[in-house]
């Protein structure tokens, strides 16, 4: 008998509990953390937010957990079906994959964040990618580019400089083996990073000379087998061909290639800017900088990818609701946006008049301000299945599965099909 009033005294106190919990919403909240996922490569400057967000808000328990471009963008869209979902996530801004905000939106998945401070001060060219119709769905956390970041010592090393020309380009590679190093580490067994040479390249050989290429695709009226991208694909191949990359690309992983560049193997990478905190955790003593691809022998005609790179939803079936937008609050801050990228190698995605930028993104500044830069390509793909086959392809070209016509052909097929 003792056993089973122990056994009715637990149930009584546990139902009572279950109680308490439905009647007492806002107690349970309180005690609940917020959970929040961002993608790996942005940690120190989640991090670094997060302590200072902890510091105004010492009620409130932030649990992050980080994952890598392909797990978040692949599991994601699943995870806020089933309600397993954080309460606020990284979210990729306009189209181009599986969690874009423009895919997410449609389902249901994003909380309206309009009625934020934040969202009365993004710029007029970041909100195509933060918003669907008049509302706000994410927050932008930073402003990136895409180019070659390099150590500056590696670079002496070679006896070379930053080049401005294609010709200039091709001759760095040759100094670079010369000097028993690889000019670019290339992991692109990490599919997302498959993508990165070819935006770079086609920066300049498509959209410098065809801005209003997206909309033309958009209306059926071009195409990627007839356009820059075979020039940009043609002269991908030909740097994999002229020994600019690693030895064994599909065999090398991002985090190999940080290691390459931090430990002097290569001289640098093609990478997104917020990957320079990478390189620094790895070699705080490094010292480095960044250049635009060239794509031609006009050093006039150089573009370069710049864009919102990193920005935060909030999940609209969250439990946690109030603090998950006072958090987005605070991110969207001037406070919160120069926290994130103060060591990120990156910019305020909403720029205000305290961020003094890091000096390695001074060629990105100067293409920002001179208006040479153009959205990361995927932010325009209509449709997610786009960039999932562009990674697919890039890594069958380097396996010589396929070839350049295989490549356009089939992101062709993609596009029309989404």
């Amino acid at each position: 008998m003792r056993t089973s009033r122990r056994v009715l005294v637990s149930v009584m106190v546990t139902s009572l509990a279950m109680s308490l919990s439905a009647c007492g919403g806002s107690g349970a909240a309180a005690t609940d953390a917020l959970k929040i996922t961002a993608n790996i490569t942005d940690r120190s400057a989640m991090e670094t937010v997060v302590a200072a967000f902890g510091r105004e808000n010492p009620q409130v328990k932030v649990d992050v957990t980080y994952a890598d471009t392909d797990r978040l963008q692949s599991t994601l869209p699943a995870r806020l079906a089933s309600g397993t979902a954080p309460d606020v996530f990284t979210v990729w801004p306009g189209y181009g994959n599986p969690a874009a905000l423009r895919t997410l939106e449609p389902a249901g998945r994003l909380a309206d964040l309009s009625g934020l401070k934040f969202a009365r001060r993004v710029p007029e060219d970041t909100k195509w990618v933060t918003r669907v119709g008049d509302a706000t769905y994410a927050v932008p956390a930073n402003y990136s580019g895409i180019g070659a970041i390099y150590s500056k010592k590696a670079m002496r090393d070679i006896g070379g400089t930053a080049p401005q020309t294609w010709d200039e380009l091709l001759q760095l590679c040759d100094k670079a083996k010369a000097g028993g190093k690889v000019l670019f580490a290339l992991g692109i067994e990490t599919p997302w990073v498959t993508q990165l040479a070819d935006y770079a390249l086609a920066a300049t050989t498509v959209y410098a000379v065809h801005p209003e290429f997206a909309t033309e695709m958009g209306s059926g009226r071009a195409t990627f087998a007839e356009s820059g991208w075979r020039t940009a694909l043609e002269k991908y191949v030909e740097l994999d061909e002229r020994g600019c990359f690693s030895s064994d690309p599909l065999r090398t992983s991002y985090e190999t290639s940080v290691q390459d560049v931090a430990e002097g193997r290569a001289v640098g990478f093609i990478q997104v800017a917020s990957s320079i905190s990478a390189i620094t955790a790895a070699a705080p003593e490094l010292q480095l900088a960044m250049f635009a691809l060239p794509a031609t022998n006009n050093a006039a005609q150089t573009h370069m990818p710049g864009a919102v790179s990193a920005a935060y939803g909030v999940n609209a079936d969250s439990d946690n609701k109030e603090s998950a937008m006072k958090f987005a609050e605070f991110l969207g801050s001037d406070t919160g946006q120069n926290l994130y990228n103060q060591d990120s190698g990156t910019l305020p995605a909403i720029p205000n008049d305290h961020f003094t930028a890091d000096p390695v993104l001074r060629e990105l500044v100067a293409h920002q301000k001179a208006g040479t830069t153009v959205p990361f390509m995927d932010q325009l793909w209509p449709d997610p299945q786009v960039q999932q086959e562009h990674f697919t392809q890039i890594q069958n070209l380097f396996s010589g599965r396929t070839d350049v016509d295989g490549v356009l052909a089939a992101l062709d097929d993609a596009y029309q099909e989404g």
